[in-house]
């Protein structure tokens, strides 16, 4: 394994994470100040997410075709114009667009998953996979404090400011340190796009299949459900991301309103769970792997979360920083095995040409739960503050019944002189 453009990768994805930190904490607070109502705050919150389920499987699939190099740094532009635009954005509308535009560059992580199993071998892809998580970890450890002190001291311009300057940054090392990994890829030799391809390069043009997007989505979700273990993966990752959004959206209220926790003091609760992503992301996931398999750390990840999701609105109003960060060391350990697992089993069960469309499709299911999520939470804190928590619950133990089911699923593509056959079985 080559480990350099692994290691750019992750760079450019930590500096990504970092620029999203600093925008998303203050986006709430921001749009209330432009006059948004409380709906309007939850469509500009959702718009993000909305642009990711439209994009990641067009940027996964056109990246196994013009290779992950150029659409990394298409994306990665855009990304930085939208935070410009946010410096800018005076107005609701002109607010909604930015984060829009954000949206659209940031669905880039199906190709950067791509990009990974490219340079990886399926032993050290899940480690590879929990590094990505591990950069989620730290941006948003590291992005919320900056954008707070941003905010406070300079105004909310400052914030887009920075956070444009950062992702420019991110692009700039990406067009002189991050090489193409894709072999099959066509040559895209187009000024700062232009990188050489593998000698198995196809003559295919990546417009050849632009006509009718929505037919190839459609066929990529089919060819996804064809395979029983990758059509449990995808509900799982559903289902589970479902959950935790669902629950996340009421969990600002619930510690402010219920623990009466002060804005400085959610910030460190945030900051805590980042810091266990990481630990477990960054490095102890590899080491579970090996003594427990990816299985088994995908069933115990989803009892974990269901500890760290179920129990927080029962506690005691004056526990949240004693009881309470116990209940949240199993939630920042269930999710930051379930995520990367989910990611490195779809990676595993897929064929290799399809790597970027799989990956990009699991991206869009993420991301249309994320679109789902915030209303059910809200709708059902409005009901009864237990009820997200509760949902949250029964969604992980659903997730905990789906893994157990893949057990029976063997990975043969851990004989990489099988990683161009379909790799899985039926060990039955």
């Amino acid at each position: 394994m080559k480990k350099s453009p692994l290691v750019i990768l992750l760079l450019t994805v930590l500096l990504d994470l970092i620029g999203f930190g600093i925008v998303l904490p203050l986006l709430p607070t921001y749009a209330k100040d432009l006059g948004a109502s409380p709906l309007m705050i939850g469509l500009i919150a959702a718009i993000f997410s909305i642009m990711q389920f439209i994009f990641s499987p067009l940027w996964g699939k056109l990246s196994d075709k013009i290779g992950r190099r150029p659409v990394m740094l298409i994306s990665i532009f855009i990304t930085a114009v939208s935070y410009f635009v946010f410096s800018q954005a005076v107005t609701i509308p002109l607010l909604i667009f930015a984060r829009g535009l954000s949206g659209i560059g940031s669905a880039n992580i199906a190709a950067a998953q791509a990009y990974i199993t490219d340079v990886t071998d399926n032993q050290n892809r899940s480690k590879a996979m929990g590094m990505i998580g591990a950069a989620f970890g730290i941006g948003f450890i590291i992005g919320p404090l900056i954008g707070g002190l941003l905010k406070h001291n300079y105004g909310i311009a400052m914030v887009g400011y920075v956070a444009s300057a950062l992702i420019t940054l991110d692009f700039i090392l990406a067009i002189f340190l991050l090489p193409e990994s894709n072999k099959h890829a066509i040559k895209f030799n187009f000024g700062f796009l232009k990188e050489k391809s593998g000698a198995g390069a196809s003559n295919e043009k990546p417009t050849s299949s632009s006509g009718n997007k929505m037919q190839a989505y459609i066929d990529g979700l089919k060819l996804a459900f064809t395979s029983r273990p990758l059509a449990l993966l995808m509900i799982a990752n559903y289902v589970f991301t479902f959950a935790i959004v669902n629950m996340q959206v009421a969990s600002i209220l619930l510690w402010k309103e219920y623990f009466h926790a002060s804005d400085q003091a959610i910030g460190y609760l945030f900051a805590y769970v980042g810091f266990f992503s990481v630990v477990v992301q960054g490095g102890l996931i590899s080491k579970l792997i090996k003594a427990l398999g990816e299985h088994k750390l995908f069933f115990w990840g989803h009892l974990f979360t269901f500890v760290g999701v179920f129990f927080i609105p029962f506690l005691p109003s004056d526990t949240l920083f004693s009881f309470g960060l116990f209940i949240l060391f199993f939630f920042a350990i269930g999710t930051s095995l379930v995520a990367p697992i989910n990611i490195s089993l779809i990676s595993l069960y897929t064929y290799k040409q399809k790597q970027g469309e799989i990956l990009g499709l699991s991206q869009s299911i993420n991301s249309f739960a994320r679109i789902m999520g915030p209303f059910s939470g809200s709708v059902l804190y409005g009901l009864n503050v237990h009820a997200p928590y509760i949902l949250a619950g029964v969604l992980t133990l659903f997730g905990a019944v789906i893994s157990l089911m893949l057990f029976k699923y063997k990975i043969d593509a851990l004989d990489p002189d099988l990683d161009t056959q379909p790799s899985w079985s039926n060990k039955d």
